[in-house]
């Protein structure tokens, strides 16, 4: 089956927070607060993701409170971080969310994602991944990390499946 042919197939997004969703750097202020850069592209994505019926799935081995209130207001609810095991949390979302064959794409961009990326039936990753992610990575976007990859991935499915508005009443947040 091609590229496309599994695309169509997707129901369900994972995504990674730092270096999939963020562009992997942390900026510390004066009072010692760690600050991720996130894309207002991917959140419009997410958005119309959710509108048409696919689930979203956030998983993290680190934490973030602003990224988790920005995520739950483009209404993404299955936002999990501080998470030691991640392909038991995915395992556990695919049977609890009954995610048929063919139907989990998994972003990742590092070590830690690999196992999952390994578990999903798409997996892919930003194009400043590291080399083991790219090597099992079925499409790797021409965006990094942080800039655009997610929306990419998110409109290729939409598009695929006719769900990608010319129009649309969704704010770009």
């Amino acid at each position: 089956m091609n590229i496309l042919s599994r695309l169509r197939l997707i129901k369900t997004f994972v995504f990674d927070i730092d270096g999939v969703l963020t562009d992997g750097g942390l900026l510390i202020d004066d009072n010692g607060q760690w600050l991720r850069r996130m894309n207002i592209k991917d959140g419009y994505a997410l958005q119309l993701a959710i509108k048409y019926g696919y689930n979203i799935l956030v998983i993290s081995g680190s934490e973030s409170i602003p990224v988790a209130e920005r995520l739950g207001k483009l209404g993404v609810t299955d936002v999990f971080m501080k998470v030691l095991n991640k392909e038991s949390l995915l395992k556990e979302y695919i049977l609890k969310n009954n995610c048929g064959p063919g139907g989990v794409l998994f972003m990742g961009d590092d070590i830690p994602d690999y196992n999952c990326m390994q578990m999903a039936d798409f997996a892919c990753c930003p194009a400043d991944a590291a080399v083991e992610i790219k090597q099992i990575s079925s499409y790797i976007s021409p965006f990094d990390g942080g800039y655009g990859c997610v929306r990419d991935v998110i409109e290729k499915v939409l598009k695929l499946n006719n769900n990608w508005p010319l129009q649309t009443s969704i704010a770009a947040t």
